[in-house]
């Protein structure tokens, strides 16, 4: 079986979705995401402001 190339298992469990989500939402086209090479990388700055614009500030 192959491997994914997107990681996004760490975002997903500090947000306690399941990884599928965690994907999902990393290819939001507002999400703050950073691609490096084959992989995808949220800063964590970037994601808790994403956060509190898309809550109203409930974090």
């Amino acid at each position: 079986m192959r491997e994914s190339v997107y990681k996004n298992y760490g975002e997903a469990k500090v947000l306690g979705v399941s990884p599928s989500s965690g994907y999902e939402l990393m290819h939001q086209p507002d999400f703050p995401v950073l691609r490096v090479g084959s992989s995808m990388v949220v800063p964590k700055e970037k994601c808790i402001q994403w956060m509190k614009e898309h809550t109203g500030g409930a974090i």
